[in-house]
C-alpha cells in the first residue's frame, strides 16, 4: 500500500496555536517536508517531535517532488509543512499535492492557522465574498494595473504586502480606489506585537507614514461603493428621454450599463413606456 501526504497547517506566530493532531501527526510520519528545515526544527523541538526533516521549497520543487512520490509508493507516509501557516495557500505544495492525486496517493488535510482567515475573522469587513490574490506584485507597474480592476470590485481583497512596501502600495491605493475605500491592516498576527489597523485608505497612509513598518502584514481592501443610480430602471429611461436626443436604443444601453444589468430587462422595461 502507498503511504499518505498530509498537509499540515503550522503557527504563523504563536507556537501554542499547533493543534493536537497537527503535532501526533508529525510524531508518526516518517518524514517531514518543510520549506526551511532550520526553521521548523525549532517547532519541532519545542514539542519534542524527531521526525527527520527534508528541504521542500519553491527553489527544489521541481526535482524533490520525484524523490518524495518515490518514497510514499514505498508505504512511507509523510507531512508537508512550511514556515508558517497553511501550506499551498501563497507557498510552495501544489505541485506535490497535484502529483499525489494523479497518481492515487492519499492527500489528507490537517487544518489549523492561516493569516488569511485569521485576518478576515478581525478586519470587519464583509466576508460573503473576498478574492484572496496572494503577493502583491513587488513592481508599480504590476501592482498599480491589479489596484485598477479592484477600483470597483463589490468585494472584500485579500493580500499579502511587504512592510517596506506598505506606504507606497496604500499611496497608489489612495490614487486608483480613493481616499474613502475601506481598509484594514493587520500586522505580525499571533505574536507579541500584533496589530490592527480599521479605517480608510488615506487614514491608513498617514497612520503608517509616522514611523518605521515591521513585521508580516495582510492588507484588506473593502468593497467598492455602489455606484449603481439613485431611482428605479422606469425613472431613469424617463429623465433620459425627457432631457436627452438619445434613441431608444441608446437610452436602453445606458440605463443597463449604470444598473449593471441585462439590455434585454431594461428593454422589457422600455416597453411600456414607448407605449405611452
Amino acid at each position: 500500500m502507498t503511504g499518505t501526504l498530509y498537509v499540515v497547517a503550522t503557527p504563523i506566530g504563536n507556537l501554542e496555536d499547533m493543534t493536537y493532531r497537527a503535532v501526533k501527526i508529525l510524531q508518526d510520519v516518517e518524514l517531514i517536508a518543510a520549506e526551511d528545515t532550520r526553521h521548523s526544527r525549532k517547532l519541532l523541538d519545542h514539542y519534542g517531535i524527531v521526525t527527520p526533516l527534508i528541504s521542500y521549497h519553491e527553489h527544489n520543487e521541481s526535482s524533490r517532488t520525484p524523490q518524495l512520490l518515490e518514497k510514499m509508493h514505498s508505504g512511507q507516509s509523510l507531512a508537508l509543512i512550511s514556515d508558517a501557516g497553511t501550506p499551498c495557500i501563497a507557498d510552495p505544495g501544489y505541485r506535490l499535492v497535484s502529483q499525489c492525486q494523479k497518481k492515487d496517493i492519499r492527500v489528507v488535510a490537517v487544518p489549523g492557522p492561516s493569516a488569511l482567515i485569521a485576518a478576515l475573522s478581525i478586519a470587519g469587513l464583509p466576508t460573503d465574498g473576498f478574492r484572496f490574490v496572494g503577493f502583491l506584485p513587488a513592481k508599480v507597474h504590476g501592482r498599480r494595473k491589479l489596484f485598477e480592476q479592484f477600483s470597483t470590485l463589490r468585494q472584500t481583497i485579500v493580500c499579502y504586502e511587504a512592510p517596506h512596501r506598505l506606504l507606497s502600495c496604500l499611496k497608489d491605493l489612495v490614487e486608483i480606489c480613493g481616499a474613502e475605500r475601506p481598509v484594514a491592516i493587520a500586522r505580525e498576527l499571533t505574536k507579541r506585537h500584533e496589530e490592527l489597523f480599521s479605517g480608510n485608505t488615506a487614514q491608513a497612509l498617514e497612520r503608517f507614514s509616522a514611523g518605521a513598518i515591521k513585521g508580516e502584514i495582510v492588507l484588506l481592501l473593502g468593497p467598492a461603493p455602489d455606484s449603481r443610480p439613485q431611482g428605479s430602471v422606469k425613472e431613469a429611461l424617463t429623465q433620459l428621454r425627457e432631457t436627452t436626443e438619445l434613441s431608444w436604443k441608446e437610452i436602453v444601453k445606458q440605463v443597463a450599463g449604470d444598473f449593471g444589468i441585462s439590455g434585454s430587462d431594461v428593454y422589457k422595461e422600455s416597453l411600456d413606456l414607448r407605449k405611452k
